[in-house]
């Protein structure tokens, strides 16, 4: 069976280590802050959050506390808040460890499209060009196919480019492929899929 959203957001938890600052991006990604469990992950959000909590129980939403995506977030005794401009300073200096992004198309040379589709109506490009360009590991979460069946993995992006080359890793719902030389490589696949099905799946070069 391939995975569901909840089960690639906590197979992208076990991406991080103790002590690491990392963004979570909108989507399936800031499902990961519900799969953190005991270890000491700081999430930073570019509306100006460090140290975002889970999603809170039905009842006990705050409307103030939001993530980037809009949606309401707890917080810890840690948290700090400040304005977006310190929130990408934190980004663009290199502060962040890992950003946990979706995608829409991701090529076998790690060029990562993940803001718009030509001719549909965007609120904008939001900080994934700042956090492709300034953390130290990009990590991808979507789904392996579009809702046609065609591969997302390709061997070039065919949308407008959030960054070329910046991908590290990619879990999708049928495994995990990292970006490598010469295409990606099959690090993992999900509980009952074949190596041949998630080839069969992906249009771009697996080495």
């Amino acid at each position: 069976m391939p995975w569901d959203r909840d089960q690639m957001a906590a197979r992208a938890a076990e991406e991080l280590e103790d002590g690491m600052y990392v963004n979570l991006g909108i989507g399936i990604p800031t499902l990961v802050a519900n799969y953190v469990g005991d270890k000491d992950i700081t999430l930073q959000s570019e509306n100006g959050m460090l140290g975002m909590g889970p999603f809170p129980f039905e009842g006990e939403e705050d409307p103030d506390l939001i993530n980037a995506g809009k949606q309401t977030i707890t917080e810890l005794s840690r948290t700090a808040y400040f304005d977006s401009a310190m929130s990408f300073g934190m980004i663009r200096g290199g502060k962040i460890a890992a950003a946990i992004l979706g995608a829409m198309e991701v090529a076998e040379n790690g060029d990562l499209a993940n803001w718009m589709i030509p001719g549909k109506l965007v609120k904008g490009m939001g900080g994934a060009m700042d956090l492709v360009a300034g953390v130290r590991k990009v990590i991808v979460v979507m789904d392996h196919q579009n809702k046609a069946g065609e591969s997302k993995l390709l061997r070039e992006c065919t949308l407008p480019l959030t960054g070329k080359g910046v991908v590290d890793r990619i879990i999708t719902n049928l495994g995990v492929l990292d970006v490598v030389e010469g295409g990606l490589k099959i690090v993992e696949c999900a509980d009952g899929v074949t190596e041949d099905e998630l080839r069969a799946a992906t249009e771009a070069t697996i080495v």
